[in-house]
């Protein structure tokens, strides 16, 4: 059985402790991962724990974290490489922990609204299959609304795992747990167990 001990970092922090049940981490300085669209630049610093798939997969975890800085934030990343990612999660902008998604193919665009539930402490799940990727949010692990639905390229390998960043600052607090990785779920769109 594969537990959070079996990830590997992509952008290591600097202080980071991992056991069985929990990963904690305080991020570095001016992490980020984006590319180019708006501001022009291209950051792939941010921390990323990685698991490597096999074909699809679904993958979710529990993410605790005092976000209150700008863009402070933390979720799940998938990777095929530093040009085709997605990152989702809770993102701190415009006084407000939100909801959203950064998919990079090439350039990165930015989704994002309003989290209903608390957002320093949220789960995110992400399934891949047959080259679609399907983002749901809870509050509870029990009922998972859909954040987003859009193509994703197909591949044999996938890596996907914890991602956290803070682009304007160092120190935020992150504890992820719960952690679970196996094949795609295949549910329904619309079945938000």
């Amino acid at each position: 059985m594969q537990t959070l001990k079996d990830g590997r970092w992509l952008n290591e922090p600097t202080k980071a402790k991992i056991s069985d049940g929990e990963l904690f981490v305080v991020t570095d300085a001016n992490t980020d991962f984006w590319r180019k669209t708006h501001y022009g630049f291209v950051r792939d610093n941010g921390h990323f724990y990685a698991f490597e798939t096999e074909g699809d997969f679904t993958a979710e975890v529990r993410v605790r974290a005092h976000f209150d800085h700008l863009y402070d934030q933390a979720g799940l990343m998938v990777r095929l490489d530093g040009r085709r990612w997605v990152k989702t999660g809770i993102e701190f902008s415009d006084g407000h922990g939100l909801l959203g998604s950064v998919l990079t193919d090439e350039v990165s665009d930015w989704a994002t609204g309003r989290y209903d539930g608390d957002p320093s402490d949220f789960r995110i799940r992400v399934t891949v299959e047959s080259g679609v990727l399907r983002i749901q949010a809870s509050d509870d692990g029990r009922t998972w609304p859909l954040v987003r639905l859009c193509p994703f390229p197909k591949a044999d390998r996938y890596l996907v795992g914890p991602m956290c960043c803070t682009p304007e600052r160092a120190g935020l607090e992150v504890r992820f747990s719960e952690w679970r990785l196996g094949p795609a779920l295949g549910k329904d769109i619309h079945d938000l167990s």
